[in-house]
């Protein structure tokens, strides 16, 4: 029997690149595809581990384009879709929001339709050998909007999106809702928090304030610095992936979360405090000195927080990595990679 293809899209992107390589070697009778525009947001070279891979193809292309989403699932004969890609930079979808519109919510719909043809006779009817096939798709427990001081979000929390990326996400988990609910199809949605981990753009939070302390450059924080996340380690979020995409119940939607809530000002100070330790910086100052607040960001989300309790209870995923474990290893990579470490 030939091996099984599942089509991952964005699999070049931070969470994508860190997924593929875990996916691949841990199941060698898949196939994997990885479809990648290869934006700003994609580098190949996050890929590198998967170039001896037997089962792995890399296709750069775009998720709206219907006629080569046909192509790859007749190719490949495709029974399975991780969709990673979308546009999912806050700042840029205030400045430029037509791209987020297209990829998240024409990316999705069309992913999803060709599945649909693929997969099903009718209604609520798979093609005989199609009844397993699933579309797992992952998506931002920004679609919740902000929390206060306290509470969670949870898998029934109202959608409350309050930028054009959350919005936009918040469209595409409804459109995988209406493909379950109308045609039957077996989906399941994942809604993760901050991720954080190796292979992160430079331009989000934790990688930002590590290269800009090692070329000793102003470290901005938004407003006063107190804004919350839940930070989950990247390869805790891929091992929740794979479990929800074969264990999963079709139709339902997962949190992830790393329960570990730290405002801004909390990361800065455990990352500059590892790397005053770890590659002192010149003269004996702290990097610490380096902090600057700046404006904050226009609808700035105050608090999120993940309850996970519904995939650790139905599906017994837990955390490897708590903040302090993972901050390490991450903080560790980065300076690998800038050729920063000290001998």
């Amino acid at each position: 029997m030939s091996a099984k293809s599942v089509l991952v899209t964005g699999g070049a992107g931070f969470i994508g690149a860190n997924f593929v390589p875990y996916f691949a070697a841990k199941y060698p009778g898949y196939h994997i595809i990885n479809l990648d525009k290869l934006t700003y947001a994609g580098n190949p070279d996050n890929l590198s581990e998967c170039s001896s891979l037997k089962n792995y193809t890399f296709v750069q292309g775009d998720i709206c384009d219907r006629k080569l989403i046909e192509q790859l699932f007749k190719k490949y004969d495709i029974r399975g879709v991780i969709h990673f890609a979308a546009e999912s930079h806050v700042d840029n979808s205030i400045t430029g929001p037509g791209a987020f519109i297209n990829t998240n919510i024409v990316g999705t719909f069309t992913l999803l339709d060709v599945a649909r043809n693929c997969w099903q006779l009718a209604p609520g009817m798979a093609k005989p050998g199609y009844e397993d096939a699933r579309f797992h798709h992952i998506s931002t427990d920004e679609v919740y909007g902000t929390l206060g001081d306290e509470g969670f979000f949870y898998e029934t929390t109202p959608y409350a999106p309050n930028s054009p990326y959350s919005a936009s996400k918040a469209s595409s988990d409804m459109l995988v809702r209406a493909y379950f609910h109308t045609y039957g199809m077996n989906v399941t949605v994942s809604n993760c928090s901050n991720n954080y981990g190796p292979k992160q753009h430079p331009e989000k939070l934790i990688p930002k304030i590590i290269s800009n302390a090692l070329e000793g450059k102003p470290i901005p924080i938004y407003g006063d610095g107190k804004n919350v996340r839940d930070w989950l380690y990247v390869l805790d979020h891929c091992k929740a992936i794979d479990l929800i995409f074969h264990r999963g119940k079709a139709g339902e939607t997962y949190n992830v979360g790393g329960h570990n809530e730290k405002n801004n000002l909390e990361i800065v100070d455990a990352i500059l405090s590892l790397l005053d330790r770890e590659m002192p910086r010149p003269g004996h100052s702290s990097y610490k000195e380096l902090i600057t607040f700046v404006k904050d960001r226009p609808g700035h989300d105050r608090r999120y927080a993940i309850n996970a309790d519904k995939l650790t209870v139905e599906l017994g995923w837990k955390a490897d990595e708590n903040f302090a474990s993972g901050i390490v290893k991450t903080v560790e990579w980065y300076l690998q990679k800038l050729d920063k470490k000290a001998a």
